[in-house]
C-alpha cells in the first residue's frame, strides 16, 4: 500500500492511497468462493456451482462490496500508519476502481489542530467569595413560604398583591376584538400582566363590584393591529383573596425533610443548601472567567467538521426547548449563523482543555466521581438507588467522569494561575452573569 500525503488548506489534508490489485483480487475471489459453497442455484446441487457463473451472476456485485470494504480498512491503516488524527468522516473520491489494476484512491479530510498552550502563570483572574448570612437565611425562607402560599377569600376592598377572580369584554370603538375576553380570570393585581391602567382601575375594588375602565394600547404593543389604539373594559369582579403564607411549623418544615428539630433544625438545612448553592455559583463564575481567558490566549484553528456537528447539536437543543421536538418545527427557523460563535467558542475550549489533560496526564479521579454522584444523588428521595443507578449505566457514568476530568483540568490550569479573591454579597455571587454582547 502506498500513501502519500498533501496539505491543501489550513486543516485539510487530501491523502491519496494506492492499494495493489492483487490485495483486491484475493479478497474478491475469497468471497465468491465462500459464495460458491453455499448458493443455490437450479440445475446445480448445493456447493457444486461451477466458479464461472458464480463470478457471472455475483462477480460484480461482490467485487463493489470488497472494494468498500478495502478502501474503509486501508483508511484507516494509513492514517494510523501517518499519524494522523481526522476530525470527521473523510470524503472518499475513487481515482481507479478497474479490474486487474491498483485501486487507488483519494481521502480529503481535516485533522484535529495542534493547540499550543500559553503561560498559565500570567493569568490574572478573581475568584467572588461570600458569606451565608442570617438576613440571607430569613430572606430564603421567606421565599419558600411564597413559594407554598395560598389564597383566602376577603370581603375588603382589593390591594396590591391580592389576587382578584374576573370577567372581562374588551371593546375597541364598541366591537370586541380577539384575545381580549375572558370569564373567571385570575390576576394578581401588582404583577404587570396587562397594560397599563388595567390593574390600577381594579384596586380598592369588591367582590360583585363592576367595573369600566377606558385605556389605549402602548404604541409598542406586540399585536401591532391593537397597538396604540383606545380600549374599553368592561369588568365583573367575582372574588378578591389575598395571599396566605404558610406558619414555620412542623407540618411546614415536613415538607422539606426534616422531621424533628424545629426551626433551628430547618435553617441549619436552608443554611447548608444556600451554602452549596454558593459554592457551586462562586466555581462557576471562576470557571466563566477563566474560559473567557482561555479563549483569548490561546488561538486555535477550528476544524469546520467539528464546528457544524455542534451547530447542529445546540439547534436540536433549541429546537427542544422552543418546540418540545415536535415535527411542526422547521429547523431553518434557526440558521447555523444563530450558533456559529457559540459553537466555536465550544470547540475551541474542548480542544484547549483536551490538551491541558493530555499535557498534564489527567484522569478521572474516582473519588471526586463518587463524591459527584453522591452529591447529585442527595437531591432525591432515595440516594442508595440514584448512586447504584449511576454506576450501573455506562453512558451516565461516562458523563460523570468527563465533567470531572474537565473540572481538574480548570483546577490545573488554577493552580498555576494568579487567583485573586475579591468579598461581595451571597446575591452578587448567585445571580448570572450579564450576557456578553456579540462581537
Amino acid at each position: 500500500m502506498q500513501v502519500s500525503i498533501e496539505t491543501t488548506s489550513g486543516l485539510e489534508r487530501r491523502m491519496t492511497v494506492e492499494v495493489p490489485a492483487s490485495v483486491v483480487e484475493s479478497a474478491v475471489n475469497a468471497r465468491l468462493q465462500e459464495a460458491a459453497g453455499n448458493v443455490r442455484l437450479n440445475g446445480f446441487r448445493k456447493g457444486k456451482v461451477p466458479m464461472k457463473v458464480i463470478q457471472g451472476r455475483y462477480g460484480r456485485g461482490v467485487r463493489q462490496e470488497v472494494v468498500g470494504e478495502v478502501m474503509s480498512k486501508t483508511y484507516y491503516q494509513a492514517i494510523s500508519e501517518q499519524n494522523l488524527k481526522p476530525a470527521g468522516q473523510p470524503r472518499i473520491e475513487p481515482k481507479s476502481l478497474e479490474e486487474g489494476k491498483n485501486l487507488s484512491y483519494v481521502a480529503v479530510f481535516e485533522v484535529f489542530p495542534e493547540v499550543a498552550l500559553s503561560d498559565f502563570s500570567k493569568l490574572k483572574v478573581e475568584k467572588l467569595v461570600a458569606e451565608v448570612g442570617d438576613e440571607n437565611i430569613d430572606k430564603m425562607i421567606e421565599t419558600l413560604r411564597q413559594q407554598r402560599q395560598t389564597w383566602e377569600p376577603v370581603t375588603r376592598q382589593s390591594k396590591n398583591k391580592d389576587r382578584i377572580n374576573i370577567d372581562y369584554i374588551g371593546t375597541i370603538e364598541g366591537v370586541a376584538f380577539n384575545g381580549g375576553s375572558a370569564q373567571g380570570a385570575n390576576l394578581v393585581l401588582g404583577s404587570d400582566r396587562m397594560i397599563e391602567g388595567f390593574e390600577k382601575g381594579l384596586l380598592k375594588k369588591k367582590a360583585g363590584d363592576e367595573v369600566v375602565l377606558d385605556l389605549a394600547f402602548p404604541e409598542d404593543y406586540h399585536n401591532k393591529e391593537l397597538a396604540g389604539k383606545p380600549v374599553r373594559f368592561e369588568i365583573k369582579i367575582n372574588s378578591v383573596s389575598a395571599p396566605a403564607l404558610p406558619e414555620l411549623n412542623d407540618e411546614f418544615f415536613a415538607v422539606f425533610g426534616i422531621e424533628e428539630g424545629g426551626v433551628e433544625a430547618f435553617r441549619k438545612e436552608v443554611a447548608a443548601n444556600m451554602s452549596r448553592e454558593l459554592n457551586n455559583a462562586s466555581k462557576a463564575k471562576l470557571k466563566n472567567r477563566v474560559m473567557d481567558l482561555l479563549l483569548s490566549q490561546n488561538e486555535v484553528a477550528l476544524p469546520s467538521a467539528l464546528v457544524k456537528n455542534e451547530i447542529e447539536a445546540l439547534r436540536q437543543q433549541a429546537l427542544q426547548q422552543f418546540g418540545g421536538g415536535k415535527k411542526n418545527v422547521d429547523p431553518s427557523m434557526l440558521p447555523d449563523e444563530l450558533f456559529r460563535e457559540q459553537a466555536g467558542k465550544r470547540i475551541a475550549l474542548g480542544l484547549i482543555l483536551g490538551e491541558v489533560i493530555k499535557s498534564k496526564g489527567l484522569k478521572a479521579d474516582p473519588a471526586q466521581v463518587k463524591s459527584t454522584i453522591e452529591d447529585i444523588a442527595s437531591t432525591y428521595e432515595s440516594p442508595e438507588q440514584v448512586v447504584r443507578w449511576y454506576y450501573s449505566n455506562k453512558e451516565q457514568l461516562a458523563s460523570v467522569e468527563s465533567a470531572v476530568l474537565e473540572d481538574q483540568a480548570f483546577d490545573a490550569i488554577l493552580a498555576e494561575a494568579k487567583v485573586t479573591e475579591k468579598k461581595v454579597s451571597y446575591d452578587d455571587v448567585i445571580k448570572p452573569d450579564a450576557p456578553k454582547a456579540s462581537k
